[in-house]
């Protein structure tokens, strides 16, 4: 099985050439803590078995500045591919993300919140960036939403007004899943299964989150690929921001999704991330 990831995060360690500048005005723990260079995220990835990967940038590290993120998978073509964030509501959003895709970035995500500040789904439904969402149609990247229960509501409504625009769910929108099956406390996660533009990373937040209460992955997962289906479905390691080498944690997911077929394990750890990420073929 060829094993792509598509949610591990490089931090330069070099500050004069590319200097932090978080978004929001806090630079996250981790990045700080457990900093990876683009050469020690390889490394882990040749120790782990993963064979390529789309890089998420670091927002909470550089902002919407994608130098590093695109400087490093460039060091790797063809094994890695950049995924940046730049400023949806910035008047020239469109020739600003044009000029970053020449310089090599495959995809763009928005963050709404996270580990540096509460959720604020606001943006997504903000007129003023529909033209970027426009222009992600027009040069047909993907687009990653970092964003909780609250902003799903305002995902179906960008999913259905952009259709040309593959959209990935970070972390699956974070859905309660602690009540069990049938997963009723995330129905909002389910009412997303009818629009064939919207896929799911499968993150390390999920493969805890269904070892907790009345939850499982013998339950949970099936469950998802039985509305969703693998084919939209893809695992991102979310390496290193949360904690433990990257072959503990494609060994963590390996063993949460064993109760799933063959086929579906191979699009869900690597099929569907190059439907998504194209130049990864």
């Amino acid at each position: 099985m060829n094993i792509i990831d598509i949610h591990p995060h490089i931090i330069s360690d070099d500050e004069k050439r590319y200097p932090p500048a978080p978004l929001f005005g806090k630079r996250s723990d981790w990045s700080q803590e457990r900093p990876s260079t683009v050469e020690t995220l390889v490394q882990a990835m040749d120790d782990a078995g993963v064979a390529k990967a789309a890089i998420v940038h670091s927002s909470t590290t550089y902002g919407f500045d994608n130098s590093y993120v695109v400087d490093g998978c460039n060091q790797y073509k063809g094994r890695l591919v950049a995924v940046g964030s730049v400023d949806m509501l910035a008047d020239d959003v469109p020739a600003v993300i044009t000029s970053w895709v020449n310089r090599g970035l495959a995809g763009l995500r928005i963050f709404t919140g996270g580990s540096t500040k509460d959720f604020d789904p606001s943006e997504l439904d903000n007129p003023k960036s529909f033209k970027a969402w426009e222009m992600l149609a027009e040069l047909k990247l993907p687009m990653c939403i970092q964003t909780g229960p609250t902003g799903l509501p305002y995902v179906r409504m960008l999913a259905e007004k952009f259709p040309g625009v593959n959209i990935i769910l970070d972390h699956l929108g974070r859905p309660d899943v602690l009540d069990g099956p049938p997963y009723a406390n995330a129905a909002g996660l389910f009412a997303l299964a009818d629009l064939p533009n919207v896929y799911l990373k499968l993150t390390p937040r999920i493969f805890g989150d269904v070892e907790k209460d009345k939850a499982s992955a013998e339950t949970f997962f099936p469950r998802v690929v039985e509305a969703f289906g693998a084919q939209r479905m893809a695992w991102g390691s979310n390496f290193p921001t949360s904690p433990g080498t990257l072959k503990d944690i494609l060994a963590t997911a390996k063993k949460g999704l064993a109760c799933l077929t063959d086929e579906d394990r191979a699009w869900i750890f690597g099929k569907t991330a190059l439907t998504l990420y194209p130049a990864l073929r």
